[in-house]
């Protein structure tokens, strides 16, 4: 079914391209999620910028050129050259503050939006996970638990800085080993039953694997794989096999409208096209939102580790 003209209503005035059964809209999101008529996603699954200013074109210009600023560069590893990764650990109080009314202004424009039982799959990260995670619950979100992606990365269990020499048995912060993200509902009428929820509105649950188990909360994952960054070269892309499980989740009967408000390169956009649903995702940097144009269509199109998933793709 051609979904572009059901989308073509929430593109409002902005740039913006359709790619399959989905949209793209080059905007900021906070400004775009003023605009949505009432109870009209089904679904968000996002990976947000943490500290909000790591993608700010400062920020961005000091990683290209390899400065740092808030973008930690580390060395090679083993042959390997480490991606950058923002310090999320660098923020002062003042920052950690300024990010949880960014997420707290951030939830209060998406409730309205979300159909009633509508989830939220929100990346975090363990560090940071209490403060945003507790600005979405207090603007009305039920909070229902954890994804916790199991990927062993390369962040934490660093040596104190300029000081690894002396201190060589220290490490300031454990080794990252997990990747947790949040799962939030936008609560039901009251009196209505999820399954009341599911005939009104196509929500109030999560869609069972295709062998008919249940979605689980732990879930082993690979780094994303070097072929899907030459494809989308963004600093926090998450891989295929990952992301189409959460998205597929998401959609309790397979239908309804998923939103990506931090799109970047639009992994989890391709992820959508690759399970068959119709989506839309939101960028502000203009050199991500030109990117996605291009990289969804080829990540959309791999073949993933999960085989069952993938040999169900349409």
């Amino acid at each position: 079914m051609d979904n572009q003209p059901r989308l073509a209503s929430f593109v409002f005035d902005y740039d913006h391209a359709f790619v399959g059964n989905s949209a793209l809209v080059n905007a900021d999101c906070l400004q775009w999620l003023s605009r949505l008529p009432g109870e009209s996603i089904h679904a968000v699954v996002t990976d947000p910028p943490y500290g909000v200013k790591e993608y700010e074109p400062d920020q961005l210009e000091k990683r290209t050129n390899g400065n740092g600023g808030v973008w930690r560069i580390p060395p090679s590893f083993d042959g390997h050259k480490r991606s950058p990764l923002p310090r999320f650990t660098a923020l002062n109080e003042t920052e950690r503050q300024e990010m949880r009314v960014f997420f707290s202004d951030w939830a209060r424009l998406v409730f309205p939006a979300l159909c009633p039982g509508s989830h939220i799959f929100l990346a975090s990260n363990a560090f940071l996970s209490q403060l945003v995670f507790s600005a979405i619950i207090e603007q009305g979100f039920e909070f229902r638990g954890q994804v916790i992606r199991l990927v062993r990365t390369m962040r934490g269990g660093d040596r104190p800085k300029n000081a690894e020499l002396e201190f060589p048995n220290v490490c300031t912060m454990p080794r990252s080993c997990y990747e947790p993200w949040g799962i939030f509902r936008k609560p039901m009428p009251p009196g209505m039953k999820v399954s009341d929820c599911l005939r009104t509105y196509k929500t109030g649950g999560l869609r069972r694997k295709l062998d008919g188990n249940p979605f689980e909360d732990v879930i082993e994952s690979e780094r994303t794989p070097q072929r899907e960054r030459t494809i989308a070269d963004h600093p926090s892309l998450k891989p295929q096999a990952f992301l189409r499980k959460l998205v597929y989740s998401a959609l309790p009967l397979g239908e309804g409208i998923i939103i990506d408000p931090f799109m970047g390169s639009g992994s989890t956009i391709a992820a959508a096209e690759a399970v068959g649903y119709s989506s839309i995702g939101i960028e502000r940097v203009n050199d991500y939102f030109a990117l996605s144009l291009q990289a969804i269509p080829k990540l959309s199109q791999l073949k993933t580790s999960d085989l069952q998933l993938s040999l169900a793709l349409p």
